[in-house]
This record gives structure tokens, C-alpha cells and sequence, in this order.
């Protein structure tokens, strides 16, 4: 295609979530308490984890790099969207669009890949109990903990390295309060068939091959735990799960959809997007926090030292 007739645009316009001043002030205010909710809870999980000698395990060190992905999660896509929808000129520049397209690539890819590496944790926890610790070495932990961070790298590069060689000098308009990969090709006037290749690649191999992970894991894990006997034994077992199911579901449930369905600015599309770039982050401290018992004696046992430190 010939693009010397083209000239190349510089920044988009992101028209965000609605276009009535009134509506955006309450959204600004929704938003930026949501934000700062992600921050706390997630910055507490951190410090409850790292201070309680009895989370020092696998399963709560899986859970701190989880909780650490979602603050940058949150924050690559949320303080751009309060600027927005406070300023009149809603604008981001192409660099800066496609920083943030890396920077979602990274988060998500590796939130999916420590969810996935979680639920094997759960399985070798239920379905290997007496053999936890030898699967579950710290060789091992290490290896997952990083290849997660790794190939969510990986991807990021891989995808944007081919979308710095698009060039957009079409309608500068995005339908949506952050930059995201499929809002992107309907912009550029240059071949994206490779974008849309990797896209493709990213989604089915990293995306559904993970939830492919958790589901086989979570199959072995029921079949154990249907075969307990007592009632208190099955759920007992069920409850060192379920806060990782509950947040998989979430996780997943929208996040594939958000990058399967067709890129048409529908408002359904906001909707997910909305779900596992910002609500995601805000709730997974709180299942955590809330159904898991360990983690909330942790949580009395560090308020009570911090109650100590200050009488004294």
C-alpha cells in the first residue's frame, strides 16, 4: 500500500466511558475510589504476607506477585482514564498509546500465568498432600513465579514489536477509555495481518492454554475432593480453593471474551474491559482477605503488633 499520501497521525482521542460532563464527574469520583481501594488493599496484602512468618509458603508468595501484578494493572490504565475524564481534550500520544498496550500485555499475560501456576499449587496441595513439599520446592516456585513474569514479557514484546510498524493515519478516534490492541487496528492504514497473527497467537496460547491449565488442575482437584469421605474433610478442602476459583472465574470470564468478541466499540465491550482491568484488581485482595482464613488471623496478628508499636 502506498502511504505517501497518508499523513501519519501523533495522538488519538480516547472518548471514554461517556461524553455528558455530569456522568464523568461521578465516574471520576467512582473511579478514583476504586483506584485507591486497588492500592490499599493489594499494598496491605503485600505487607500482611511479607510480615507473617505462617504465609510464607508457595501458595501466599503466588499471591503476593498476583497482588503486586494487579497495582500495575490497575495503574497503567486507570490514571490515564481520571485524567480523561476530567480534561476537555482527551487525547494520548501514539508513544504513549502503545506503552500502554505493552504495559496491559505484561499484566495480563502474567496474572493469567499465576493464576494458572496457582491452581496447579491447589492441585499439588489436594491432590499431593503428603507430597507438597517436594513438588512444591522452592527450585520450583522460583522457576514459576518468574517464568510467569517471563512470558508475560514475552508476549508484550512479541506484539508490540509488530505494532510500532503500523502506521495510523486514519479516524484518530478510540472508542474506549485506554488503548488495547483490537481498538488499534481498525486505525492503521498499513497491512496488520501479522498483528493480527500474533493477537490471535497470544489469546489462544496464553490466554485459553492457562485456562486450559486451570481447568485440567481444577477436574483433579474435584475428583479429590469428591472422593473425602467426611463432610468437614471436603470442605475444608474446598476452602483452600475457592478464593482462586472465585478469582479465575472473574479473571477469566472476562478477559477472553473482552479479546474474542469482534472490536465494534459496543458498550458491552467497556463493560469487560472495565471488569478485569479495574474491578478485577480492587476484589482479588478482598476474596483473598475475606474467605481465607490464614490470611485473615495474619491480618489480626499484624494489626495487633501495629496497635502494640504505637502504645508503646
Amino acid at each position: 500500500m502506498d502511504l505517501g499520501n497518508y499523513s501519519a497521525i501523533t495522538e488519538f482521542i480516547l472518548l471514554g466511558l461517556s461524553a455528558d460532563p455530569h456522568v464523568q464527574a461521578l465516574l471520576f469520583v467512582l473511579f478514583l475510589g476504586i483506584y485507591l481501594l486497588t492500592i490499599m488493599g493489594n499494598l496491605m496484602l503485600l505487607l500482611v504476607i511479607k510480615s507473617d512468618f505462617h504465609l510464607h509458603t508457595p501458595m501466599y508468595s503466588f499471591l503476593s506477585h498476583l497482588s503486586f501484578v494487579d497495582i500495575c494493572f490497575s495503574s497503567v490504565t486507570v490514571p490515564k482514564m481520571l485524567e480523561n475524564l476530567l480534561s476537555q481534550k482527551k487525547t494520548i500520544s501514539v508513544e504513549g498509546c502503545l506503552a500502554q498496550v505493552f504495559f496491559v500485555f505484561v499484566a495480563a499475560g502474567t496474572e493469567a500465568c499465576l493464576l494458572s501456576v496457582m491452581a496447579y499449587d491447589r492441585y499439588a496441595a489436594i491432590c499431593h498432600p503428603l507430597l507438597y513439599g517436594q513438588i512444591m520446592s522452592k527450585q520450583l516456585y522460583m522457576q514459576l513465579v518468574w517464568g510467569s513474569w517471563g512470558l508475560g514479557f514475552l508476549d508484550a514484546l512479541i506484539n508490540i514489536f509488530l505494532a510500532v510498524k503500523m502506521v495510523f493515519c486514519k479516524a484518530q478516534v478510540i472508542p474506549h477509555y485506554s488503548c488495547e490492541m483490537p481498538s488499534l487496528f481498525s486505525l492503521s492504514c498499513s497491512e496488520i495481518s501479522s498483528n493480527l497473527i500474533a493477537l490471535l497467537c497470544s489469546t489462544l496460547l496464553h490466554g485459553l492454554g492457562t485456562f486450559v491449565l486451570v481447568f485440567l488442575s481444577y477436574i483433579r482437584i474435584i475428583t479429590t475432593i469428591l472422593s473425602i469421605s467426611s463432610t468437614s474433610g471436603r470442605s475444608k478442602a474446598f476452602s483452600t480453593c475457592s478464593s482462586h476459583l472465585i478469582a479465575v472465574t472473574l479473571y477469566y470470564g472476562s478477559g477472553l471474551l473482552r479479546h474474542l468478541m469482534p472490536n465494534s466499540g459496543a458498550p458491552i465491550e467497556l463493560i469487560f474491559s472495565v471488569q478485569y482491568t479495574v474491578v478485577t484488581p480492587l476484589l482479588n485482595p478482598l476474596i483473598y482477605s475475606l474467605k481465607n482464613k490464614e490470611v485473615k488471623a495474619a491480618l489480626a496478628r499484624t494489626l495487633e503488633k501495629y496497635l502494640k508499636h504505637i502504645r508503646c
